[in-house]
């Protein structure tokens, strides 16, 4: 018999095995707090009550009205896997309430000082069950109405490995009050309560709708913007809320609140369904924001993925992304936002596509032109050494229409064939973009894919001067050239790294200037907004905003930074609160400020799907090339993509 002292595998003890449990239950403070609030959503609260002090290092607490526990399951529940919820395994194919695992008491006792109280009807006594550290303390009887109050002492106090990376107060502040802003969305039928450090963050009676309580924690601001969204498919899944309509819009998606079956997700499959209904109607890189619920068949979706269960998985994904892209399309265009939802032809697609030509014809009578300029005969594309762009409307599948001394399209190509540049100028210049080509020519071959050529460029690779524009890619990017190649450049980064630097400079120089608002803009904040003002409010001055609080979570912005317009000035704010990075908050003020002057950049920068004059494309590149970073922008997106010579000459099998 093998001598079992020399064994390496052994079971762990219990108090172990819910300590590494822990690790991936209890995250942070916030951790706990939603699997509290879960528990007391599936008991049938209506009323829920969180307490937090310290950042929830000190004391969390969740008070209900729920249906309570009997003595002997009271003890029970701190038992690793001990759980009401399912019992079979079909149960857990077809979970309908939060919490299923049975781990989250077991895991936070385990790492904390926990006081259970609680009362089932009709039990005439409540319980108290008190745990310190996964060791079972005491047990009595106690007073107590009907339901369960559960108080978490010292967090992290058995393991301070793990408490020395717990945030700041204030970080940790945010993700709690965000937390109970979620369920507060996703139950408008309880009634929350949230203080912290006796101070009340959010009240909240219950609600009828979504709407009812979208109104009550952010204002009725945000309310106005909103647009409902309701459609789906049967057996694939059902969506309904709200969509911002584009005027109320973010550079982040933290203002994306994502439901399935009642249960908060963060889900790259819905947003990118969100996404893609709002495709032709915001520009990239920034966000609606959104409340959206997704009821989904059990059976078609795994909540079982993490224990945190924020992350699910669909078994038919790109059919539920289609699904939330349609509603929010449909939405959109019950608005009139979208004129239509039909997918677009490519006929129609072709019809629509903007012709480059030269400069305005000077007569109605007079063919806009296209020059060929031969080697050696002159450099310069025209008197401003930019090729000019028109759109010139074209019928899709239109019979090609020639005009002047060529009377045909095949003698276009007789003349390239030639070195007489002069004719083939004079043909040029008398014969309309082709669109299709004519009868007997074979049909363009598949063009190879130049996705992978283009790359990002460092500093180094750019010079100060030789960058000359060309024109426009769909309004969007600048087509330059120098003496390497082509260069891209997305316009908005370019101008949002031009304002950063700007806003920056004056921030340190004397501070941003501002203007007064002919009338205060008024806004209502939520929760965390609340929480974001109160700790930034010094260092929106310095950057030009004017603010008072007026009551509760009420601010008046009375002024603004001059660059900035003034309508926009209540999303821009909203947008500063949201978007400064979460975990940053507490954070040295310079990293602040930088935060906010890249969100102000971002909203006060040339946005895409606007027509750049060949001068304010010079403008952009010059002013550009003198910043601190002229090739990303400051939220770390490239600026300039480059297509050297020897890239196109690659991909012509030149060399």
């Amino acid at each position: 018999m093998a001598d079992r002292s020399t064994n390496k595998i052994q079971i762990l003890p219990d108090n172990l095995a819910n300590q590494i449990a822990a690790g991936e239950v209890v995250e942070r403070p916030a951790s706990v707090i939603k699997e509290l609030v879960e528990n007391s959503i599936d008991a049938g609260a209506t009323r829920i009550s969180v307490d937090i002090e310290l950042g929830g290092r000190r004391l969390m607490r969740v008070a209900d009205d729920g249906e309570g526990m009997v003595r002997d399951d009271a003890i029970l529940a701190f038992e690793r896997h001990a759980t009401s919820k399912i019992r079979t395994l079909e149960d857990l194919a077809a979970i309908a309430t939060l919490g299923f695992r049975g781990e989250a008491l077991a895991s936070i006792a385990s790492v904390a000082k926990v006081e259970l109280l609680t009362k089932r009807e009709p039990v005439v006594e409540a319980t108290k069950v008190i745990v310190e550290g996964g060791r079972l303390m005491d047990v009595k009887d106690a007073a107590r109405d009907r339901g369960t109050t559960i108080t978490v002492r010292d967090l992290f106090f058995n393991t301070p490995a793990r408490r020395k990376f717990m945030r700041s107060e204030a970080t940790e502040n945010y993700h709690l009050t965000a937390i109970v802003t979620h369920y507060a969305l996703a139950h408008p039928e309880i009634a929350f309560e949230l203080t912290n450090n006796g101070r009340e963050v959010m009240r909240v009676s219950a609600a009828k709708d979504l709407r009812e309580r979208a109104f009550q924690i952010f204002g009725s601001g945000l309310l106005d913007s909103l647009l409902p969204v309701s459609g789906g498919r049967d057996h694939v899944a059902r969506v309904s809320g709200y969509v911002s309509a584009p005027r109320e819009r973010r550079t982040t998606k933290d203002s994306q609140y994502f439901f399935v079956n009642n249960r908060f997700v963060r889900d790259k499959t819905i947003t990118g369904g969100l996404l893609e209904g709002f495709r032709s109607v915001l520009p990239h890189g920034v966000y609606p924001v959104a409340f959206l619920f997704i009821d989904i068949p059990h059976d078609e979706v795994d909540v079982n993925v993490h224990p945190a269960k924020t992350e699910v998985r669909f078994r038919r994904g790109e059919a539920v992304k289609d699904v939330v892209a349609e509603a929010v399309r449909e939405a959109l265009a019950r608005a009139g936002i979208v004129a239509e939802t039909a997918e677009r032809s490519p006929e129609r697609e072709m019809a629509e596509l903007p012709v480059v030509i030269s400069g305005p014809a000077e007569s109605p009578a007079e063919q806009p032109s296209i020059e060929f300029v031969p080697s050696g005969v002159g450099k310069s594309l025209g008197s401003d050494g930019v090729f000019h762009l028109s759109e010139l409307p074209i019928e899709a599948a239109a019979p090609v229409t020639v005009s002047g001394p060529v009377e045909t399209s095949e003698e276009l190509f007789d003349a390239a064939d030639s070195t007489d540049f002069e004719r083939l100028a004079a043909v040029a210049r008398h014969e309309r973009p082709i669109m299709t080509p004519p009868r007997g020519y074979a049909e363009l071959p598949p063009v190879d894919s130049a996705a992978k050529i283009p790359v990002k460029i460092d500093v180094g690779d750019l010079s100060s001067a030789g960058i000359r524009p060309i024109g426009q890619l769909h309004e969007s990017f600048i087509i330059a050239v120098d003496n390497e190649g082509l260069l891209l450049i997305d316009q908005h980064v370019a101008h949002e790294r031009i304002l950063f630097d700007k806003f920056r400079r004056a921030e340190t120089d004397r501070g941003i200037e501002s203007q007064n608002l002919l009338l205060p803009e008024t806004i209502d904040l939520s929760p965390a907004q609340s929480e974001a003002f109160r700790l930034i409010e010094d260092d929106l001055g310095s950057l030009g905003f004017g603010t008072m609080r007026l009551s509760g979570r009420t601010v008046a912005i009375k002024s603004v930074p001059t660059d900035l317009p003034a309508n926009e000035a209540r999303n821009l704010f909203a947008e500063i609160l949201d978007t400064v990075d979460a975990e940053k908050k507490g954070a040295p003020k310079s990293t602040l400020r930088d935060d906010i002057a890249a969100s102000l950049a971002c909203k006060a920068a040339v946005k895409i799907n606007m027509k750049l004059t060949p001068e304010k494309m010079q403008w952009l590149i010059d002013r550009l090339l003198v910043t601190t970073s002229p090739t990303t922008c400051p939220h770390g997106r490239p600026v300039i993509l480059r297509l050297s010579m020897r890239d196109i000459e690659r991909g012509f099998h030149r060399s």
